[in-house]
């Protein structure tokens, strides 16, 4: 479920600069370990210096952005290690909001996730390798299909920081993105989890979600390995 924040227009100048800030880093527009200087953010966005220090600190504390003290801030690394806890944390916040989801929505729910599973699927190619897709669009389908899974959730607490491990995950998701020449069916994937879904098949619905997340971090995981093997091995 998407917060409040995400959905309303901008009310402040601090919101416009918060929005665009973070969907620049989850997409790694800004590149992650680089110095977030607000002169050169002023510029790039065309925002005051006030509203984009309060923005890089509501990004702090969502780990989108670290604070340097004095020093100003940088967009947060991408690490073989933090990919590892987001992925446990980001499959145990899932799961946990999906049995819940499952086992109590109702037929508005189950219209809602019918919904988006037909506007995602009209979209999505059989494999990436076959992706003719923009990303953003697909994205966006994307989110709200695995939102509609959870939307019967009744704990806010638990969608709040599902979602803030999902925008983490996604960060290192793009990545995967970036190599469609990786053969994958996410075509049938969201297909099999949509059935479960709708059969109230709450152990099978968990399982496929859960191999889906793990099965995109894996090859996460090779990518930045290979990325990081390919640095060590260039001349300095």
């Amino acid at each position: 479920m998407r917060s409040q924040v995400d959905l309303d227009p901008p009310k402040t100048l601090s919101d416009e600069a918060y929005r665009r800030l973070r969907d620049d880093l989850i997409a790694g527009r800004l590149v992650p370990g680089s110095r977030l200087r607000v002169e050169r953010l002023k510029a790039d966005y065309d925002i005051g210096a006030s509203p984009l220090r309060e923005a890089l600190s509501r990004l702090a504390s969502e780990v989108l952005v670290t604070a340097e003290g004095q020093r100003g801030f940088r967009a947060s690394q991408l690490s073989l290690d933090d990919l590892a806890d987001i992925t446990r944390m980001r499959i145990f916040l899932e799961t946990q909001a999906i049995e819940e989801s499952v086992a109590r929505g109702d037929d508005a729910w189950e219209a809602r996730v019918v919904a988006a599973h037909h506007h995602l699927a009209k979209a999505e190619p059989r494999s990436a390798a076959t992706s003719t897709v923009n990303f953003s669009d697909w994205e966006q389908r994307n989110r709200a299909f695995h939102d509609s899974l959870v939307a019967a959730c009744t704990s806010r607490w638990l969608l709040h920081f599902r979602e803030v491990i999902y925008d983490q995950h996604e960060r290192y998701r793009r990545i995967a993105i970036s190599h469609p020449e990786i053969p994958r069916d996410v075509r049938d994937e969201h297909r099999l989890i949509f059935e479960a879904a709708l059969a109230r098949d709450i152990p099978n619905v968990t399982r496929l979600s859960a191999d889906r997340i793990s099965r995109t971090s894996e090859l996460v995981r090779e990518l930045l390995r290979k990325a990081n093997s390919f640095a060590r091995s260039v001349p300095a």
